[in-house]
């Protein structure tokens, strides 16, 4: 269904699950778009992620244990609005976080990690993480054998070397525990990273808006969320909105011999208390980014939504 004058030969093709509280703020609406229109990935499974933390706020527009199937809902809108309804598998999460680091929620989602894990399928397989972790981390628990067989992308947690408040790690500490403790490789963009992939709300009423029912839907979705946030008086900041959910997208795109942007750092334990990072664990290495080319990965989300959709 895409207008592409060009096609990416399957061995250049990667497994892709796509796990996002997509009724969180109004960026995972853009991540999903993007990754649905890149030929790069097979999106095998579409994961609803939960943000229930975000419920025990004074005013939360949710009730608590419900945001995993608001999140179900908010996919259902936008696959419909991209006009790719039911073409692909989509599984709701545990609507919380894990009590301890010991006993797994096996939830839908976290059932489909394991049976796209266990496949035999030679492509790679990537979970791109846009949020909470509780269904991955069940998912570890339940069947260590898959961190032999995926690799986990995570926007999420605090800047090294201390770490510190991040809103998806703060949706559950303990997946986040989890998964750095396990042999998963792991591919970390952290707060200070995610945070570049900034737009102006003008650019996306120039660039977005315009494009089908899916460009002025989340352009409308987003103006309106700034307006009914407004009272909050450090943020959103007025003018601006960030993307960083794209950064999934953005590390899978970029040329694999590239090596000047991340580096290795032995994964650590993220205190319960305040999210600091303790780095003298016995963890294994994980890949942290510092950089993403922030510039090739927006025009990219542009140039495709107007090729489709204008």
């Amino acid at each position: 269904m895409w207008k592409y004058k060009f096609h990416v030969p399957e061995t250049k093709q990667v497994r892709l699950l796509v796990y996002t509280d997509c009724a969180n703020e109004a960026d995972d609406q853009y991540a999903v778009a993007h990754v649905l229109m890149t030929q790069k990935f097979d999106v095998v499974g579409i994961i609803a992620a939960h943000f229930d933390m975000n419920t025990r706020r004074e005013g939360a527009p949710y009730a608590p244990g419900t945001t995993a199937q608001a999140s179900y809902d908010e996919i259902l809108t936008v696959l419909d609005k991209m006009g790719v309804s039911g073409q692909y598998p989509i599984a709701l999460g545990s609507g919380v976080p894990l009590e301890d680091e010991k006993t797994p929620i096996l939830s839908d989602g976290a059932k489909m990690i394991i049976e796209e894990a266990m496949k035999d399928d030679p492509r790679p397989l990537y979970i791109g993480c846009q949020g909470s972790i509780t269904d991955l981390a069940s998912a570890i628990l339940a069947k260590p054998e898959i961190c032999d067989r995926m690799t986990a992308i995570w926007i999420g947690g605090g800047d090294y070397p201390n770490g510190g408040f991040e809103f998806n790690l703060m949706q559950d500490i303990n997946a986040g525990n989890i998964l750095f403790s396990s042999k998963m490789p792991v591919w970390q963009i952290p707060m200070k990273v995610y945070k570049t992939l900034s737009v102006s709300r003008a650019e996306l009423q120039y660039k977005v808006e315009p494009c089908g029912e899916i460009g002025k839907y989340v352009f409308e979705n987003l103006v309106a969320l700034n307006e009914k946030l407004a009272i909050i008086p450090h943020w959103p900041h007025g003018e601006l909105w960030g993307l960083g959910d794209q950064g999934v997208i953005a590390v899978l795109m970029q040329e694999s011999e590239r090596v000047d942007n991340f580096h290795m750092i032995v994964a650590p334990r993220v205190n319960p208390e305040d999210m600091t990072y303790d780095l003298n664990t016995d963890n294994r290495e994980i890949r942290v980014y510092d950089y993403i080319d922030y510039r090739i990965t927006l025009e990219d989300f542009f140039a495709k939504l107007a090729i489709n959709y204008r």
